[in-house]
């Protein structure tokens, strides 16, 4: 199994006289294609990982998410249909790449970087109290040794 990526580029700012003034990141635009018009975003959610932690893993059977580290670098670890697990990057470091995370998918974010990571969350559909859709998931601990050995 093989997710869907989409990086988006880092353009520089510039002030009236030309000048670098800062830089902006384009998450998301209804224009591209990478999300298919049934899963368009519902619901946008910031959610930040500590130093070293990891958050997840968990299941979404009704929910696609689509995430996007804005600050920082995470590494989002999948299980595969097999049992094995693949790794997924995002953040200042990796183009600050959409990961999409289909629905019966099991994921965890990983932060890697030496400061609190910023990640958006872009689900379809978006959550509500009454349709709780959070379903604990298994993977092997040894799957979040960082660096890898």
């Amino acid at each position: 199994m093989s997710l869907r990526i989409h990086k988006h580029p880092k353009i520089v700012t510039k002030d009236s006289t030309g000048n670098p003034n800062g830089f902006l990141i384009p998450i998301y635009n209804i224009h591209e294609t990478f999300i298919e018009a049934e899963h368009q975003p519902k619901q946008i959610y910031l959610t930040v990982c500590d130093v070293g932690q990891v958050k997840g893993p968990h299941l979404h059977l009704k929910r696609t998410g689509y995430f996007t580290c804005i600050k920082g670098n995470v590494r989002i670890v999948t299980k595969s249909n097999t049992g094995g697990y693949e790794e997924y990057f995002s953040g200042d470091d990796y183009e600050y790449a959409t990961i999409e995370i289909p629905a019966g998918v099991a994921a965890a974010i990983q932060n890697i970087a030496g400061e609190p990571s910023y990640v958006l969350n872009t689900p379809s559909p978006a959550w509500h109290a009454d349709d709780q859709d959070e379903h604990p998931a298994r993977f092997d601990g040894s799957v979040f040794e960082w660096p890898r050995r």
